[in-house]
């Protein structure tokens, strides 16, 4: 039996020395946060908008985050990591109701995303080793039709703290791409730290090709991309990686989504990118970071990208406190809730088209020659869909699916 958390010790490590943030507390169900001396005298916000520093005990709101502020829920695991969690509470006879957010922030402890530590460490230790894929993605089909022990424990040894609904493992890569490491807290100097998705129980044997596909034309849009990958695949047309934006070398990067940040829950979307764009202002005070993320705002409107959820936005800070627009993730094609863009465009959500984007560019003072150079670069980055979908494989009926879909958009207003 895993004996309760009640208090949490919280910092963060930007990869030298680990600075005490605070604590967190649980009676009653309730969770409370008070920030440490030391740490509110250094003015570095963590959470500006939902967490500012103060002084004494904070209650933290019960929605939309189990009881947690946003950006403590933004270090737990999501979808999959989750999923690998309870399963594993289950093996143990452990009723996953019964846990608290403090006991699976105990469970990221050292090695979640981003910098933010948690104290007691519970996380799973790493097996270093070398690893095969296609092994891994045979482990997370025998997970998703509920599978053996031995393979969770393994699986969450690999990391299940990355966010997200598709099987993904967080991994080292030394810079051939050949040799891929079990083993994600300290890796060797030649191995750089990457995060590979394989497919869930509702992706086609290309998904994987398709997002990687979708990563060169955001590249080719002037979308902020981080560097990808597609290893090859056994029995698909491959696994896409990404390398982590929140690793650099040994430094670590404090990672909050725009979802934690505002407490605005993913899973009912309500946000408009004139939100994201604000707040992309707010946070940055940097017009540069304003106008990647209309870049990005454009790609996802233009390539059917409706997946767009608060959680697949995110801000970097350093250890200066400065912030910036993450590199753009999880782009692919996806038809979204109810066949809606999950992020409005200037109130549409339905059908956004070019003219609400244009508008969106005006409302925030953009210059013209740059609104219609982003749209124009995004259309061109497009029609490398068909030419690269057919490079890497991608299934001919999903290839003319796609092309449909955003031909439909670039074709209206």
């Amino acid at each position: 039996m895993i004996p309760p958390i009640t208090e949490i010790k919280v910092g963060l490590d930007f990869g030298s020395e680990i600075q005490p943030v605070g604590r967190l507390a649980i009676r009653d169900r309730i969770v409370y946060f008070e920030y440490n001396d030391k740490f509110i005298q250094k003015s570095i916000e963590i959470s500006p908008f939902r967490l500012p520093l103060q002084k004494g005990v904070i209650e933290l709101p019960q929605r939309p985050f189990e009881g947690l502020a946003g950006v403590f829920s933004d270090s737990l695991p999501d979808g999959w990591g989750r999923l690998l969690f309870d399963r594993m509470l289950r093996s143990q006879g452990i009723l996953p109701a019964t846990i608290s957010p403090l006991d699976r922030l105990a469970h990221v402890g050292f090695s979640g995303m981003g910098s933010l530590v948690y104290e007691p460490d519970n996380s799973p230790s790493d097996v270093h080793e070398f690893i095969d894929l296609d092994r891994l993605a045979l482990q997370t089909e025998e997970v998703l039709q509920g599978s053996s022990e031995e393979v969770i424990k393994e699986l969450l040894a690999l990391n299940g703290s990355s966010a997200g609904a598709r099987p993904k493992a967080l991994i080292g890569v030394d810079n051939n791409r050949r040799n891929i490491f079990y083993g994600t807290k300290k890796l060797d100097q030649e191995f750089e730290p990457w995060l590979v998705k394989f497919p869930n129980s509702q992706d086609g044997y290309d998904a994987g090709a398709i997002e990687y596909v979708y990563a060169l034309m955001a590249k080719e849009a002037g979308v902020l991309i981080p560097e990808v990958h597609l290893f090859s695949s056994q029995k698909g047309a491959g696994y896409f990686a990404v390398k982590r934006f929140d690793r650099n070398g040994n430094k670590r990067l404090h990672m909050h989504t725009a979802s934690g940040l505002l407490h605005s829950d993913f899973r009912t979307p309500s946000l408009d990118y004139e939100d994201l764009l604000n707040l992309t202002g707010a946070l940055t005070k940097d017009i540069r970071e304003v106008e990647k993320m209309y870049r990005l705002a454009v790609f996802n409107v233009l390539a059917f990208n409706r997946d767009d959820h608060a959680k697949n936005f995110s801000f970097l800070m350093d250890e200066k406190g400065d912030w910036k627009l993450a590199p753009a993730y999880d782009l692919t094609f996806s038809s979204g809730p109810n066949g809606e863009q999950s992020t409005m465009v200037m109130g549409e959500g339905k059908s956004p088209a070019i003219n609400h984007l244009v508008k969106l560019g005006r409302e925030f003072r953009l210059p013209q020659k740059l609104i219609n150079e982003t749209i124009e670069r995004t259309k061109y980055a497009l029609e490398l869909w068909r030419p690269l979908a057919k490079d890497y494989n991608v299934l001919e009926s999903n290839i003319g699916l796609v092309a449909n879909a955003v031909n439909s958009i670039s074709n209206h207003g």
